[in-house]
């Protein structure tokens, strides 16, 4: 998987088929799109690069606010490991340098189907990394979308994370 999308409960399927019909609008008709067993989030697997998936989705948005109506929210997904600290620790190390090193970060973890502490994660990754740390306005997310035994890694800017309804709230601003 390289997105990992949410939606409201139920709507899964909606969800599925205007993710589909977006990524085949943008040169992707074959995506693996995936409703998981947990309530309200899809994996997909598209031949597209993930970042550029979600500008291209917040360009959608701001031409045609009502052409995504299920999908709320949208996030690239770098790296996948197995759910266990060492993995992700590793990963994040080997990934480290997309944080230049003027550049400030913040650690962000989704946890689903999974008891992995979040402290010890954090302690671990905050250790390895010298950058200062900005809780409010990171020039990087390092994003772990923790999903039962799979492991979801991003360095991302807060900007390659799509949340449909903050783009339409800062439209309306």
């Amino acid at each position: 998987m390289n997105l990992i999308i949410t939606c409201a409960r139920h709507l899964e399927p909606e969800t599925e088929d205007e993710l589909r019909d977006i990524l085949e609008e943008f040169g992707d008709s074959d995506a693996d799109i995936i409703i998981t067993n947990m309530s309200g989030i899809l994996t997909a697997k598209t031949k597209l690069d993930p970042v550029n998936v979600v500008i291209k989705m917040k360009e959608m948005l701001l031409d045609e606010p009502w052409s995504i109506r299920y999908c709320l929210r949208v996030i690239p997904i770098q790296n996948i490991v197995e759910t266990n600290i060492e993995e992700i620790e590793k990963i994040i190390a080997e990934n480290s340098n997309q944080i230049l090193d003027n550049e400030t970060y913040r650690i962000s973890i989704e946890k689903r189907n999974s008891d992995i502490s979040s402290q010890e994660i954090i302690a671990k990754i905050a250790d390895k990394i010298k950058n200062k740390v900005s809780l409010e306005f990171p020039d990087k997310i390092i994003l772990i979308e923790i999903l039962g035994n799979k492991t979801g890694v991003s360095i991302l800017k807060k900007s390659d994370i799509l949340s449909v309804e903050k783009t339409k709230r800062s439209m309306s601003d």
